[in-house]
């Protein structure tokens, strides 16, 4: 009878060992080994006919022929974008993000908003007849009939769910979620890091070999990464993040990993009843309708991926109370806002040690970019000396470290998106290539930040 191999897995690192101990030796992590018992028979992986047959064998890179089949398209604009144009043939993406984000919602209705695509939803979660009522939940808005080129299965093991698969020739195969499902070559629960590791590894063979597109839910841990743990990220083509606020409507998918296209875009989503509608305009949407604007509000010309976005920036400048100065940011990088007030107290300086600075970014969105420093700036110095920001006026630039303010990239993209929602005048780098006079807007081109005051504050 063949031994029986076992191995000490670590949930965290996904570190394997021969033997328990208490502490990973990788990740330096507690009480994060468990066993796995892996089985020699090679029968029970089951592998599928239409994998079995392929025989690959080394061949010139001059000989191969160029890929035949285009992109898939998708009804969902925003998910093509993220996609780079479409589902690629034979890809596998992984998309992640919070419990109750919107994951399921979204990849629901892009499997019934798209008819001309077979879909086979796979569901280790939820029932037959609980995907049915979100379903037609969903075609509530479009009227159209549930069921039209969807087809459910509710199945967690690997080697049925490709039984089905070759029965079925769907198009495209989403499975929710990813850590339901177990394959027979480890004696190990759903879930663990060498189920998701072995289940992906035949998933991704199935999808090279028969060329159809997969997309995988995966959970995510406590720290927000998707649990698996990063090795899973390395096996899938694309990795696609979806975040957001629950206290907002707004949704974002960022690719975090794309092998097919750009890294640089980013989808936006707004939730509703009846799903998830697309934000064509996010900029108009983010600025609301404010018929005026208070101190310590600044507008900012923002870029996420090829998208330029208007997003506002609330600041609030008080007296510390408590004693010890407080500083919170929303959607900002708090070491980054301690840098621009370093810079504001010694090159320009206004005292602002013994304050409390409280930034927030509307609407919910988180913004890396360093081309929002200078709206920050005029949002702090606009409540700190209680004084609006007109209206018509916005921002982009990076402050540096002596005060100086450095040019960003697609300035001109920027410059449009602010004249096509009617701004008046925009304070940008000085020496910015590639920008010239626009009509109907007023560009400051400005060096320092104390040219930026003198012409706010005078």
């Amino acid at each position: 009878m063949a031994k029986v191999r076992s191995q000490f897995v670590c949930q965290s690192c996904g570190s394997a060992f021969p033997q328990w101990l208490g502490q990973c030796p990788s990740c330096k992590q507690w009480n994060t080994l468990v066993e796995e018992v892996r089985d020699r028979v090679e029968e029970k992986r089951g592998t599928p006919a239409s994998v079995k047959a392929r025989n690959p064998k080394p061949v010139a890179i001059g000989d191969i022929p160029a890929q035949d089949g285009p992109r898939i398209p998708l009804s969902d604009g925003e998910l093509a974008r993220v996609l780079g144009g479409g589902l690629v043939p034979g890809s596998i993406t992984l998309i992640g993000g919070e419990p109750g984000i919107g994951k399921s919602t979204l990849l629901l209705q892009t499997a019934l908003r798209n008819p001309h695509l077979r879909t086979l939803y796979v569901s280790g979660e939820e029932s037959e007849h609980q995907v049915k009522m979100r379903a037609e939940r969903l075609q509530q808005e479009t009227g159209a009939a549930v069921g039209e080129g969807c087809y459910v299965l509710t199945e967690t093991n690997t080697q049925n769910i490709f039984k089905h698969i070759e029965a079925l020739e769907p198009g495209l195969v989403v499975i929710d979620s990813v850590q339901t499902l177990h394959t027979a070559t480890l004696d190990a629960s759903p879930g663990s890091v060498g189920q998701v590791r072995e289940c992906t590894a035949e998933i991704m063979r199935f999808a090279k070999a028969t060329n159809v597109p997969f997309v995988l839910i995966g959970h995510i841990t406590k720290d927000g990464f998707i649990a698996g743990p990063k090795v899973l990220e390395h096996m899938v083509d694309c990795v696609l993040q979806f975040e957001g606020d629950r206290d907002h409507a707004y949704r974002l998918l960022r690719p975090l990993k794309n092998r097919f296209g750009s890294t640089n875009e980013l989808g936006i989503y707004e939730m509703h009843g009846t799903g998830l509608a697309a934000v064509e305009d996010p900029s108009q949407v983010l600025l609301g309708a404010r018929r005026e604007r208070p101190s310590g509000v600044a507008v900012s010309a923002t870029l996420e991926g090829q998208r330029p976005l208007l997003i506002e920036v609330q600041a609030l400048v008080s007296s510390a109370v408590y004693g010890t100065p407080q500083r919170s940011a929303t959607g900002f990088d708090l070491r980054r806002l301690n840098m621009l007030l370093a810079v504001l107290e010694k090159r320009c300086g206004f005292r602002l040690g013994q304050k409390d600075v409280f930034l927030n970014l509307a609407g919910g969105f988180r913004v890396e970019e360093p081309a929002i420093d200078l709206a920050v700036v005029c949002a702090v110095l606009s409540s700190n000396a209680d004084i609006a920001i007109p209206m018509d006026t916005a921002f982009c630039g990076e402050v540096g470290l002596t005060g100086e303010i450095r040019p960003v990239t697609r300035t001109e993209q920027r410059i449009a998106e602010a004249q096509k929602l009617g701004f008046a005048r925009v304070f940008v780098p000085k020496g910015t290539k590639g920008i010239g006079p626009v009509k109907g807007i007023e560009l400051v081109q400005v060096a320092q930040v104390n040219e930026v005051l003198s012409h706010l504050f005078g």
